[in-house]
């Protein structure tokens, strides 16, 4: 276990709700030679420079401008480190909030998803969603003006998502698998449920899935759920959430001193969503939601219509303070009639939730099988 505060808040990362940018454990390790690299680069240089080409393997730097104006930027590992070209279909990986497309490079390359799906012949697409380090651009608005931040999770599965899929679509002429870690798989599950995307998707993989939270055991996740950060930050004036910045060091503090609270180990998780469902949106008050849905509350995503034959990988771990085994229950029992050789479920009882992309033994534990189950779909 690293043994740093500032590594441990890196745990948080891929924790957050999408809500706060709108308004591990014992497997858990940063003992790679990537790792430095990774937290000192200059977004400036971009992922391919600062983290891929170093290590000897092919990369592409690529654009996407989303309907409504932001521009994402994405990578493409065409080949692996032999340099013969992918043979396989692509693989777009999406990352959690406020950490970006470096989240799938970050550890070995022979730990790394996104360096072991290239190694093996895939053509590896990585995205980086509004608002990261690496896609900070828009179409007419500034990120230092606050309507650039004026957007939640919706926009993510309603804009990004699509747009990703589309442009990697179009530039291989092949349908993707996709894999997904904590708000990568709700934003997919929101889309899936709505038919987007469906005639360019292979397979998906959803790694710790948040889709539901009533189970949340981590006392410091709890605390900043109580406190309902999103809507606290937004109204303080703080549009953007920065790990970085001031606003989260004031927090931390307050958070730490509430009783219940270990502040030695943040490797759990942070998150306003607080309801059983998955919904759209809330504007707090029943015109607001009227202006905007039409109807007083907002609309639910319907994980049932999922089609049942679309394969689905679903992974979760018993460490998992965040995505807890009792919430993973939900999104199972809304895929109860999925066709039985299109839905894998792996459950590892020693993993958390950052493990799954930060494990050192995740090659095995999760990739080995990952990579068997795009071989059959």
């Amino acid at each position: 276990m690293a043994g740093t505060l500032a590594t441990q808040i890196l745990g948080i990362l891929f924790c957050l709700s999408a809500a706060a940018a709108a308004a591990g454990t014992k497997v858990y390790s940063f003992n790679s030679q990537n790792s430095t690299s990774v937290s000192s680069l200059n977004a400036s240089d971009g992922i391919c420079k600062s983290v891929v080409e170093p290590l000897g393997y092919a990369c592409q730097e690529h654009t996407v401008t989303t309907k409504d104006g932001y521009i994402l930027s994405l990578q493409r590992m065409p080949s692996g480190l032999s340099g013969q070209a992918a043979d396989k279909p692509p693989v777009l990986l999406q990352h959690g909030l406020i950490v970006d497309g470096v989240t799938w490079l970050m550890s070995l390359p022979d730990e790394s998803l996104a360096f072991i799906l290239a190694d093996n012949g895939y053509d590896v697409w990585i995205s980086n969603g509004r608002g990261t380090r690496f896609s900070r651009g828009h179409a007419s608005i500034d990120p230092y003006d606050s309507a650039y931040w004026d957007w939640t999770w919706d926009e993510l599965a309603a804009y990004d998502l699509p747009a990703t899929f589309q442009y990697v679509h179009d530039q291989t002429g092949q349908n993707l698998h996709y894999v997904g870690h904590s708000q990568g798989t709700l934003i997919a599950l929101a889309a899936f449920s709505q038919g987007k995307l469906l005639n360019m998707l292979r397979s998906a993989v959803l790694l710790c899935p948040v889709a539901y939270l009533n189970h949340l055991t981590s006392p410091f996740a709890r605390g900043l759920v109580d406190l309902f950060v999103a809507e606290d930050l937004y109204w303080l004036g703080q549009h953007e959430f920065s790990l970085r910045g001031p606003v989260v060091n004031k927090l931390l503090e307050d958070i730490c001193i509430m009783p219940g609270i270990d502040c030695s180990d943040l490797l759990t998780a942070i998150t306003v969503i607080r309801t059983g469902t998955i919904a759209m949106y809330d504007y707090g008050n029943e015109n607001d939601n009227m202006v905007h849905y039409g109807q007083p509350t907002p609309p639910v995503y319907n994980m049932t219509s999922i089609p049942n034959d679309l394969p689905l990988f679903l992974g979760y771990g018993g460490k998992d303070y965040l995505t807890d085994v009792r919430d993973v229950q939900a999104p199972l029992d809304n895929l109860k009639d999925h066709d039985g050789d299109k839905l894998v479920v792996q459950y590892t009882d020693e993993y958390a939730h950052a493990d799954f992309i930060l494990g050192v033994n995740a090659n095995q534990i999760v990739y080995d099988p990952v990579i068997a189950f795009f071989k059959i779909n």
